[in-house]
């Protein structure tokens, strides 16, 4: 059975939905996403997900195809018409279609992709073994903080990682951590201090991100926000990414060095832990 697809207004067995040749996401990379996690039938800290597609669209000038409030109402149908109780939930706005010029058209409407993809995010054998990353240079646009649809640069970093035999790549500007590809890093110190970078331009406030910050710090466990390097990161006592379809994500090697002991640490297990827990409450 084929899953059901949410395309402007309308819900379509996939292979019928269908979206204009000429909508500015296909031609420019003019829109903007979110992706969403979903276990038990319900979608993961999903008011937050909102908020910041609303700032994207906002920092982009883009109009919002219909409100907050009705964009979670699809969303829920979303769910109840593919029977999804684990998985995740992707949705897509885009400035829509219009003849092609680089200018922003006045008059073209916002479109409103969503469809669903049904995978364990809860019970993922990586958190077991752990990832392992390679650095790379930073060379994406520097409005990360914006959630953008074109993520080719991301993609072909994956695709080196990959080739050199590692699960996924941090990226690199001068000579400190931004990010990974698609994910917040984090190392923490011997102290047990958890270190991620500072939000700003250079990196996407990620919901995760947040989330394993207030988990921490409500349980006195200290927070750090500034840049590290990438020997501090392989020097750290262990290492690790958030994202909203990771949640908490081990790191136990960078350019194949090992982070720590070169296995899964305590301090990481116990945040994936708390994040599962507090999952259902977000």
């Amino acid at each position: 059975m084929s899953r059901t697809v949410y395309v402007n207004g309308e819900y379509f067995p996939e292979e019928d939905a269908k979206i204009s040749v000429f909508d500015r996401g296909f031609l420019f990379a003019d829109g903007v996403y979110e992706v969403c996690s979903v276990t038990g039938g319900k979608l993961i800290d999903n008011q937050a997900h909102l908020e910041r597609l609303q700032r994207s669209l906002d920092e982009l000038k883009m109009d919002a195809p219909c409100t907050l409030e009705e964009m979670g109402a699809i969303q829920t149908e979303m769910l109840k018409r593919n029977e999804l109780t684990e998985g995740l939930l992707y949705l897509q706005v885009t400035r829509g279609a219009a003849e092609r010029d680089f200018n922003f058209p006045p008059e073209a409407k916002p479109s409103l992709v969503m469809f669903t993809q049904a995978k364990k995010v809860t019970e993922n054998p990586v958190a077991e073994k752990g990832l392992s990353v390679i650095t790379l240079p930073d060379l994406r646009w520097h409005r990360r903080d914006i959630k953008t649809v074109q993520l080719l640069y991301p993609s072909m970093c994956k695709e080196e990682a990959k080739a050199k035999g590692a699960d996924d790549a941090w990226l690199v500007e001068d000579g400190q951590i931004t990010e990974g590809t698609s994910n917040n890093a984090w190392i923490v110190l011997e102290n047990g201090t958890l270190v991620t970078r500072q939000l700003s331009n250079d990196i996407l406030h990620g919901i995760t991100r947040r989330a394993v910050m207030r988990f921490a710090r409500e349980r006195q466990i200290k927070v750090e926000e500034r840049p590290f390097t990438v020997e501090e990161a392989q020097g750290a006592k262990e290492a690790f990414v958030t994202s909203a379809s990771a949640f908490v994500m081990p790191v136990v090697s960078i350019d194949g060095k090992p982070v720590g002991s070169g296995a899964v640490g305590e301090t990481v297990k116990g945040l994936r832990k708390i994040y599962l827990e507090e999952a259902g409450k977000l």
